[in-house]
């Protein structure tokens, strides 16, 4: 997540270096998938490891109980599987494993820290074949890619139809394929089926069709290896893809689809399309969602747990069941039925009740085998709004935005739009709720449970203000001036609970915040100058502020300049740690790993600085002036290192940075500034650059492509 972090990473040998896990809490093998090599290290690692350590292997396929088979009572008691799905920085899914012998203290220990310090979904599995997200996806996998060759479908087609309509990656069955490698499907197919019954559905997937030995054989494998259903042309132009019927290569079309066309999209009006793209969504997912609903309680007692694994091992919008749900579980039982599929138990009992999950006094239910719904229990310390929304409902709806009570004393505001950009009517219920705040808790979070913090303005009230003349851009320039200002000012503490993106205009609001939560793989940055305008709702005012406090310095040039080379190249973070590297969060701001409990983070935060709260003193900054400002622009001039090759628009927007970075050019020598003053700068820059055709073309083809315009 940061480049620093490098330097934790120490190599060593297992022949020479095995001591250097004698001290030790938690020891990972992720070693070849043999069992004598696993072994022979475990007895190895056993020799050297410190009392009350823990042992974990990453395998995929190998049971836990022949992993510890011969293996010393002690060490069998310390050792479980985990296994991480890759890659693990942004796949969430760990899948725990251990058996009834398993100490009960080692899966506790590595379930809380791979949940609170890893940012894992932990799903704690059954020593069965494939755990559970190797189980339904290998299936689910094995039967789209053999269906698509039986009917002789275009890869383009087979991608889309089995994708976006079922809440499935883009990426759809043979993007996966590719990404995978065909050649270590394969393998874990066969695994499978080697350690599953005769009676397994899996086993009547041929794990290696022809054309995919013929291409195991050209060295054609994935992604890896140039690609296998996939890959670039040989003049790197295009993408080939092959032809399901011939194996030979051609180049990639648009995809042509009756049924996707028909059906809009929507997953049960697809599968029951008659056409190719129709008959292979039904005949896909038919079978995986059935073979799922066979499989409880082989691999789990009950369907949540496959759903999240699903979802967060391979980026599944919904899990099996809740895409069940969502068809309709009667609708899908009475399907099999009339296709000659066996309806499983499980499923026929969903179709005669309220479906997989349902919602009784505000909890959400799920469904067991024995026909009971008993309720999804929350983590500990796990603060979600759609478990308040289940529970309680908002404390006030609007438009753009809901108000929730959060407990103890804190509210929680709400992004409503989408990619929750902000509109003047956003800023409207967010001045409304500071003064329901004020009246009614002690301190407020602003976030959401979205992926997404804000995306910025909404860039369609842009070109509709621009319409309306000058004054009108100046009157919402002063709105979100105001908005903001009163978020800085209020009476009571604010925190940002940012994850996502947090861009342009949303960055400038977490700027505005007493604190920021952020999630660790927080996006954030002031990047305005895309669309060739500069930050104009204070975040200009607020870096300079920081980098003044930042760096102690008497020199006015300093804050400027720093301010300058963040802003010019609109710079965004990979992550919340380089965040706090370029100086968008504070070394007093905090930081959260697991997604899930970002709220919950933010509002403990809120209460802590409502405990002693008072407000912050407006602030003034030494401003450098001409000086300055002939300093930043030879840093402008040499633009190359900053954004790349300087457009011509570029460098009128850098020169009107440097103005309100400086101050005016008439200011020859430093003199100290206060807020309003810089906001003014802001307020007149916003303006002169909004109003120019250049900015607009910018603009328009942000909104047209999501791409910024170098003109």
């Amino acid at each position: 997540m940061d480049a620093e972090f490098a330097t934790r990473v120490r190599p060593g040998s297992t022949a020479e270096d095995l001591s250097l896990v004698a001290d030790a809490d938690w020891i990972i093998e992720a070693v070849a998938e043999r069992l004598d090599i696993k072994q022979n290290l475990y007895r190895d690692v056993d020799a050297v490891r410190k009392a009350g350590s823990f042992v974990s292997s990453n395998t995929s396929t190998i049971p836990l109980a022949s992993l510890i088979s011969d293996l010393p009572k002690q060490f069998a008691r310390d050792f479980l599987i985990t296994h991480f799905f890759n890659p693990p920085r942004h796949m969430r899914l760990l899948e725990l494993v251990s058996i009834p012998r398993t100490n009960p203290n080692a899966v506790e220990a590595i379930r809380n820290f791979a949940d609170r310090h890893l940012a894992k979904a932990v799903v704690i599995c059954k020593d069965t074949p494939g755990f559970i997200g190797n189980r339904v996806g290998s299936y689910w996998m094995a039967v789209a890619q053999n269906e698509a060759i039986r009917l002789g479908l275009e890869i383009e087609e087979a991608d889309a139809v089995i994708s976006k309509p079922f809440g499935i990656p883009s990426t759809g069955i043979f993007g996966l394929l590719d990404l995978v490698g065909i050649n270590l499907m394969v393998t874990i197919l066969q695994t499978l089926q080697g350690s599953l019954p005769e009676s397994d559905a899996l086993q009547a997937c041929e794990a290696a069709p022809s054309l995919v030995k013929w291409k195991i054989a050209e060295n054609r494998t994935g992604r890896k290896a140039g690609g296998a259903f996939v890959r670039l042309s040989a003049d790197r132009r295009q993408r080939d893809v092959i032809d399901l019927l011939t194996g030979e290569y051609r180049p990639q079309r648009p995809v042509a689809s009756a049924s996707l066309e028909t059906s809009k999209g929507n997953p049960r009006a697809l599968m029951e399309h008659d056409g190719l793209g129709g008959r292979y969504a039904a005949a896909v997912m038919e079978k995986a969602l059935a073979y799922a609903a066979s499989l409880i309680p082989e691999i789990a007692n009950a369907p949540d747990a496959v759903d999240l694994a699903m979802r967060t091992g391979y980026g599944w919008k919904y899990g099996p069941f809740e895409l069940m749900d969502h068809l309709g579980a009667d609708w899908l039982s009475k399907r099999l039925h009339a296709r000659g599929i066996a309806d499983p138990a499980y499923l026929s009992k969903a179709a005669e009740t309220a479906g997989f999950y349902t919602v009784r006094d505000g909890r959400q239910m799920v469904l067991h085998p024995d026909g009971s719904y008993q309720p999804i229990a929350e983590g500990d310390g796990v603060l979600t709004l759609a478990a308040l929304s289940r529970a309680t409902g908002p404390t006030m709806d609007g438009a753009a935005s809901k108000l929730w009570d959060l407990g103890d004393g804190v509210a929680g505001f709400e992004f409503r739009s989408k990619m929750n950009t902000i509109s003047p009517a956003l800023l409207d219920e967010l001045n409304a709720t500071l003064e329901k705040t004020k009246e009614s808790f002690r301190a407020l979070v602003i976030g959401s449970d979205a992926s997404v913090f804000s995306a910025g303005a909404d860039l369609r009230i842009f070109l509709e203000t621009v319409e309306s003349g000058r004054s009108a851009i100046g009157d919402l320039i002063d709105h979100g001036h105001g908005t903001f200002r009163a978020v800085k000012y209020a009476p009571f503490p604010v925190v940002g609970a940012a994850a996502g993106l947090a861009l342009g205009g949303g960055c400038e609001l977490l700027l505005h915040c007493d604190a920021i939560q952020a999630h660790a793989e927080l996006s954030i940055g002031l990047v305005e100058t895309r669309i060739g305008v500069i930050p104009g709702w204070g975040g200009c005012k607020e870096m300079l502020l920081r980098f003044a406090d930042a760096s102690g310095s008497q020199s006015p040039t300093s804050p400027a300049l720093a301010a300058f080379i963040l802003i010019a190249p609109a710079k965004v973070s990979a992550s919340a740690f380089e965040a706090r590297r370029l100086g968008f969060l504070r070394e007093s701001d905090g930081i959260t790993m697991n997604l899930d409990r970002l709220i919950a983070d933010a509002k403990h935060k809120a209460l802590e600085l409502a405990a002693s709260y008072q407000h912050p003193a407006p602030q003034s900054i030494l401003r450098s002036g001409a000086s300055g400002a002939s300093a930043i622009r030879d840093i402008l001039e040499g633009g190359e290192s900053l954004t790349g090759q300087l457009s011509p628009h570029d460098r009128v927007v850098g020169e009107t940075l440097i103005k309100v970075l400086t101050g005016r050019r008439d200011a020859q020598s430093a003199r100290h500034a206060g807020e309003d003053v810089i906001m003014a700068l802001e307020r007149e820059a916003f303006i002169d650059r909004l109003s120019t055709s250049a900015t607009m073309d910018r603009v328009r083809h942000m909104l047209k492509t999501g791409k910024p315009l170098r003109n």
